[in-house]
């Protein structure tokens, strides 16, 4: 239904008088309520109006101008898109996967039956290993690891030629914040895209933002958080944050 402009007289301390037509609508059809530019907004609908109309008069008081300029803000962040996240999230994804703390890795020595097994990578990046000690895990890939303890039983007198393999028994896990059903801590498995998280999470609440997310993820020691599609693959460590959506 269209709607018929209201306007609205306004005189202050002598100032001539401002008309201000208001023939904007909501969503739902329902008329908008009139500013008064010479008064503090205090509807927040009223304010993200005047902010997109640019209806501010010269004497408008500071705090209806920081208040339409925080909204204003706020919707152009919204209304912004999608942003692409930083070049080292995709850098990582498509690079050899490198070890972190909660990372559970198994690792063989060919005829030593007590050297074989399952090892944890502590809060610290290390992996402790009978005979040799700590070795450091975090950052580095499987095959670096296995050079290392390698090098370590040879360097230490303990095996003539070992042969090691290390391959990740269980990655660390990732974690699912924000608008979701069952936000927490979640396993990871090879494949696990923005989506398929979602989905084990329970699926989007009524209030979210379906468009794009928030990801926290550590690289190498830096901890970086960037605006992803819901196809973007995840990594084992990732903290996904669904927004709620402005509107």
């Amino acid at each position: 239904m269209r709607q018929t402009p209201v306007r609205h007289t306004v005189k202050k301390h002598g100032n001539p008088q401002v008309k201000i037509a208001c023939p904007i609508s909501d969503s739902r059809g329902e008329s908008l309520p009139a500013i008064n530019p010479n008064k503090p907004i205090k509807s927040s609908r009223t304010a993200a109006r005047a902010a997109m109309l640019g209806n501010v008069s010269p004497v408008a008081n500071s705090r209806s101008f920081f208040a339409i300029a925080l909204i204003a803000a706020s919707v152009a962040a919204g209304c912004s898109g999608y942003r692409p996240a930083p070049e080292a999230f995709h850098a990582a994804i498509n690079q050899p996967y490198r070890l972190g703390a909660g990372d559970r890795v198994r690792v063989t020595v060919y005829e030593q039956d007590g050297l074989t097994n399952t090892y944890g990578i502590d809060q610290s990046g290390y992996l402790a290993f009978p005979l040799v000690g700590s070795v450091p895990a975090r950052g580095h890939t499987a095959q670096e690891v296995e050079a290392a303890l390698a090098a370590r039983l040879r360097d230490g007198g303990y095996l003539r030629d070992p042969d090691v393999t290390v391959e990740v028994d269980r990655y660390r896990p990732i974690f699912v914040m924000g608008e979701v059903t069952s936000a927490g801590q979640y396993s990871y498995v090879p494949g696990l895209t923005v989506q398929k998280a979602i989905a084990i999470a329970g699926g989007y609440t009524a209030r979210a933002n379906q468009a794009n997310v928030d990801i926290t993820r550590d690289i190498n020691g830096k901890v970086m958080t960037g605006r992803v599609l819901t196809s973007d693959p995840l990594l084992p460590g990732d903290t996904l944050y669904v927004r709620e959506r402005l509107f």
